[in-house]
């Protein structure tokens, strides 16, 4: 990952406001810089490197010499730029995907530039010729991005809100932070003073139309009376193509494993490939639990089958607990399930910055809203039916594995006698008693926390982010069942498949 961050009109001096742009730091360990726009003074760009292509030429903000009146900074991956770049005749300047973002606006615009990328990526695109600054974010918003604006145009834009709410701005003591939706961009124009004033937000892509650029897909369309095969058949390749299309990397690859169906499948597929490539270094693949926890002895069998350089990390409940502040800072939210399961990938995230020098991790994340892998979508007591069945004879992973039943991350990751959800009540518990619990309502108005971890999670999000509650919509809960509590471990399908 990369960190972007730029303002726009701003009234405040430069290099003060800059200090902002190191909140974001740790999402581009290799390189930064700060560029102010050329004839406007209170405009400038901030970018941290992640260098992941182009070592040599990949610094942004980007500008190549046909196009000196466009800026460019972005984070993420364009997976079909070559194609694109192939199939335009355009000539780059640079190796990095990120240029393709250049071409296609310069030939046509930014509605048939977004629509055309196939990839995950949030950018700011400056046309100082026109006079104009577009921000844009994949369809499902897998690269963050964040925006202030104020009502006389000065705006400022992240890829973490923890960039833009200590910035200054003489009019506005209290900055407005806003995630930037997912499958949209906005058009703004520049004003000659810095400042901007929107013109347009367009949603360009919903997630039920097929994206323009899967024209270039090699998949059989569907009519009906089809054969499930044909189906089969079609996410195999597709989901083959997933994996190969995110091998565009010069630095190493690693793949987070839980032994779970998502992560053995995607490791298994990437060992093959990296093979077919003939990549000189072994698949490292990594697992993270509590002593007898079932991810890792499940990992461990699948990483025996692939073949893969295996490392295994192992936490206590104490060092779990002691980052729960990390991670919420980290997160910028205080939804309970979702700090629950990342405090594993947190440590492991750590573990691998640390010990290894793979940079590009592949995971399974994404498989369960998909392929209908959240519990209460079982099929005779399993979920992601389909998706094993159309690997069932492939031979990736161990049947045991392929039919292994869905097991909630945060709860895999600890002992079956004490889990991770379990151990967080106990602790929290002592932590937060009655009485203030009585009184949440009136302390946190917005998503009243209903539980104490609810509550405990809610004080250090307001310690860190004063006043900035409403960035979480509402609490994560499970749909199509009654449920009180986001843990899988409170659902009767859970203890069902648990016992079976």
């Amino acid at each position: 990952m990369c960190g972007i961050w730029a303002l726009f009109g701003s009234d405040d001096c430069l290099s003060v406001q800059c200090l902002s742009a190191m909140k974001i730091a740790h999402r581009g360990p290799d390189a930064f810089r700060f560029e102010n726009v050329n004839g406007y003074t209170n405009c400038c760009f901030g970018f941290h490197r992640l260098a992941v292509v182009d070592q040599l030429f990949g610094m942004q903000p980007i500008r190549v010499k046909k196009y000196p009146y466009l800026w460019l900074c972005y984070n993420g991956e364009i997976y079909n730029h070559k194609k694109l770049q192939h199939h335009f005749e355009f000539e780059y300047q640079t190796k990095v995907d990120g240029e393709i973002i250049l071409h296609l606006y310069d030939k046509g615009g930014i509605e048939q530039t977004v629509c055309m990328l196939d990839g995950v990526f949030a950018f700011i695109l400056l046309d100082t010729a026109n006079k104009k600054v577009f921000l844009g974010r994949d369809t499902y918003g897998v690269r963050p991005l964040f925006k202030a604006m104020t009502e006389d145009g000065f705006l400022a834009v992240c890829s973490e809100a923890k960039g833009l709410v200590n910035l200054k701005h003489s009019m506005t003591p209290f900055l407005k932070v806003e995630p930037f939706f997912p499958g949209h961009y906005e058009v703004l124009d520049l004003k000659p003073n810095g400042k901007v004033a929107s013109v347009e937000m367009v949603k360009y892509h919903h997630c039920r139309d097929e994206p323009l650029h899967a024209l270039y897909d090699s998949v059989e369309k569907l009519f009906p009376g089809f054969e499930i095969e044909t189906v089969k058949s079609n996410l195999r390749i597709l989901f083959d193509n997933a994996v190969k299309k995110r091998l565009m990397t010069d630095r190493r690859i690693g793949c987070l494993l839980s032994g779970g169906l998502d992560s053995s499948l995607v490791a298994a597929t990437l060992l093959k490939q990296l093979k077919e490539a003939q990549v000189q270094y072994p698949l490292q693949t990594f697992a993270i639990g509590m002593e007898d926890s079932p991810d890792l002895l499940a990992a461990r069998k699948v990483a025996n089958h692939i073949g893969s350089e295996h490392h295994e990390v192992l936490f206590n409940s104490e060092e779990g607990i002691q980052v729960l502040d990390e991670v919420i800072f980290s997160l910028e939210t205080y939804d309970i399930t979702t700090v629950r399961a990342s405090v594993g990938m947190y440590l492991i995230s750590k573990y691998i910055r640390k010990n290894t020098d793979s940079v590009v991790i592949f995971s399974g994340e994404g498989s369960d809203e998909l392929t209908q892998g959240y519990i209460y979508f079982h099929k005779n007591g399993i979920e992601k039916h389909l998706l094993r069945e159309t690997f069932e004879d492939s031979n990736l992973i161990p049947k045991e594995i392929l039919w292994r039943p869905k097991e909630a991350f945060s709860d895999g990751i600890t002992s079956v006698k004490n889990s991770w959800f379990q151990i967080l009540q106990d602790y929290i518990e002592h932590q937060v008693d009655d009485t203030v619990m009585a009184s949440a309502a009136q302390k946190f108005p917005i998503n009243t926390p209903k539980t104490k971890e609810g509550y405990y999670y809610r004080q250090i999000f307001e310690h860190h982010y004063p006043g900035r509650a409403d960035w979480l919509p509402h609490y994560w809960m499970p749909r199509w069942t009654s449920a009180t509590d986001p843990s899988a471990r409170t659902l009767t399908h859970y203890k069902a498949s648990a016992k079976a």
